[in-house]
C-alpha cells in the first residue's frame, strides 16, 4: 500500500476542506490516490464539490488587456504583494499584456518576444528579479478572440487600470451595435468573476466529469433507500443543478438573479434586434493552484499523520 505522507493529508484537506482525520481515512481507503480519494470524501457527504484549482496563496498581478475581438491574459507572480505593488513591476506587467496581445499566447512565445529597448521579454525578467530582489514568474497567459463581434473584459480588485486580482476576458459574436455589445459584455464578465463558472455550456462540460459527477450523485442517492427508478430521477434532478451551477450560461445571472446569463443575453438580442452568441470566456483569479508554504499546520498535519 502506498505511503499516506502529511504532505498527502495536507493536499487532500486544502483541495476538499475536509477534516484531516477524514482526509487521513480517505486515502487509506484509495490507496493514496487523490482523485478517488474526493471522490470518496464528497460520496461520504464529507466535502462540497472539489475545485481542481485548490486554494489561490501566490502573490503577484493579473493583467488583461483587449483591441476589439482579441484579448489577452496573463498572470505574473511575485513572491510578496509589497512587490505587486511596485509601480516597476506594474510597468512590467502592463508591457508584457502588450505583447501578449499580439502573440500566440504560448509563455515560450511571450518570453521570446521583443521587450521595449530591452532584449527580451525573458532578459528582462531575470533584470527585473535581480533589481527587485525576488523571484517572479511569467506563469501562465491566455488569449480570446471573435471574428464578427467584440472581446469584452473586467478586472476585480483593480490596482490600476488592466492590472489586480481576477480579471475576466467574454468574446461576444453579433453584429450588434459596439456600445450595447460593451454593455453586456461588462456584466457577463462582472458576473464570471464572481460565479467563476468553469463551462460554457452543458456541451463543454467534459464526458468524464459528468460520469464521475453522475456516479457520485448515484451513491449518494443510493444511501436513501430509495427504488431504483427513484433514484435514476433523483440524480437527473441533481445533475441539473450542477449545471446550473457550473455553466455559464445557466448560472443565475448575479446582476438580476430571477433570470439565467443566457435569459440575459437572449432578451439583449432582442432589445438590439440581432443576434448574439458568448462564443468564448476566461477567468484568472491570482494564484490559483499555487500555494503558499504554511509550516505550523505542516506540522500539525504531520502529527496526525503519524499519530495513527
Amino acid at each position: 500500500m502506498a505511503e499516506i505522507t502529511a504532505a498527502l493529508v495536507k493536499e487532500l484537506r486544502d483541495v476538499t476542506g475536509a477534516g484531516m482525520m477524514d482526509c487521513k481515512r480517505a486515502l487509506n481507503e484509495n490507496d493514496a490516490d487523490i482523485e478517488s480519494s474526493i471522490d470518496w470524501l464528497r460520496s461520504q457527504g464529507l466535502a462540497a464539490a472539489a475545485k481542481k484549482s485548490g486554494r489561490a496563496a501566490s502573490e503577484g498581478l493579473v493583467g488583461v488587456i483587449t483591441s476589439k475581438s482579441r484579448g489577452a491574459l496573463i498572470e505574473l507572480n511575485s513572491e510578496t504583494d509589497f512587490v505587486a505593488r511596485n509601480e516597476i513591476f506594474q510597468e512590467f506587467a502592463e508591457t508584457i499584456c502588450k505583447i501578449a496581445l499580439d502573440s500566440d499566447g504560448s509563455i515560450e512565445t511571450i518570453k521570446a518576444s521583443e521587450y521595449p529597448g530591452e532584449g527580451t521579454v525573458a532578459e528582462q525578467l531575470t533584470h527585473q528579479i535581480a533589481t527587485i530582489g525576488e523571484h517572479m514568474n511569467l506563469r501562465r497567459c491566455s488569449i480570446v478572440e471573435v471574428q464578427g463581434g467584440i472581446v469584452c473584459s473586467y478586472m476585480h480588485n483593480a490596482v490600476k487600470e488592466g492590472l489586480g486580482k481576477i480579471g475576466v476576458l467574454v468574446a461576444l459574436e453579433s453584429s450588434a451595435d459596439e456600445m450595447e455589445l460593451e454593455a453586456l459584455g461588462k456584466q457577463i464578465s462582472m458576473h464570471i468573476a464572481a460565479a467563476n463558472p468553469l463551462a460554457l455550456d452543458r456541451n463543454s462540460v467534459k464526458q468524464a466529469d459528468i460520469d464521475r459527477e453522475r456516479a457520485i450523485l448515484m451513491e449518494q442517492a443510493r444511501d436513501s433507500g430509495k427504488p431504483e427508478e427513484i433514484i435514476e430521477k433523483m440524480v437527473e434532478g441533481r445533475l441539473r443543478k450542477y449545471y446550473s451551477e457550473i455553466c455559464l450560461l445557466e448560472q443565475a445571472f448575479v446582476i438580476d438573479p430571477d433570470i439565467s446569463v443566457g435569459d440575459a443575453v437572449e432578451a439583449t438580442s432582442s432589445k438590439v434586434g440581432a443576434a448574439i452568441k458568448i462564443t468564448d470566456f476566461m477567468r484568472f483569479s491570482l494564484g490559483d493552484g499555487i500555494e503558499k508554504e504554511e509550516e505550523d499546520f505542516a506540522a500539525e498535519v504531520a502529527a496526525v499523520a503519524g499519530g495513527s
